[in-house]
């Protein structure tokens, strides 16, 4: 990588340095499929890939119950380790920008993010996203747009303090 994506051989070091990866001998393959095939029962790392409004979206239905706080990290180039590899190694939810190389070479489009996160993450994030579309906050995420009086849109959204 050096050379290329960085300036010098210790600075590619570094960067190979700071990837989470999974313990050495843990897994032997890698395999994907589509979740709704049911393929891979169960399978240990789920990927969504998601616009920002939409992913935040998703956050928050992991954050409705049960709240915790979320701390990723980029390591630039090789978004998979920050993503599927730190779930894998860490087993909890990790966001991720993807790289040149998933843009480039795997389809991924410029308007997207990437979470990667274990299955038993999915009910919860579905069940929280439910709550919050009951109250008003789904996705598409609507503009008032800087010409519009916003008490009424923040009324709807919190109506105790709407007196």
């Amino acid at each position: 990588m050096a050379g290329v994506w960085f300036a010098t051989v210790a600075d590619a070091s570094a960067h190979q340095q700071a990837m989470d990866v999974v313990p050495h001998g843990k897994y032997r393959a890698m395999a994907v499929s589509p979740l709704a095939s049911g393929r891979l029962d169960p399978p240990d790392i789920c990927l969504l890939y998601a616009t920002p409004g939409q992913m935040i979206i998703f956050i928050n239905g992991l954050q409705w119950s049960g709240y915790k706080k979320f701390d990723w990290s980029v390591v630039g180039e090789s978004a998979c380790a920050d993503s599927w590899g730190r779930a894998l190694a860490t087993g909890e939810p990790s966001l991720s920008i993807p790289c040149y190389a998933e843009r480039r070479y795997g389809g991924v489009l410029d308007d997207e993010m990437l979470m990667a996160l274990p299955p038993h993450c999915l009910p919860k994030a579905i069940a929280g996203m439910q709550a919050l579309s009951a109250n008003g906050l789904r996705y598409p995420i609507p503009q008032y747009g800087i010409q519009a009086d916003v008490r009424a849109g923040m009324g709807a959204s919190y109506p105790s303090r709407n007196k």
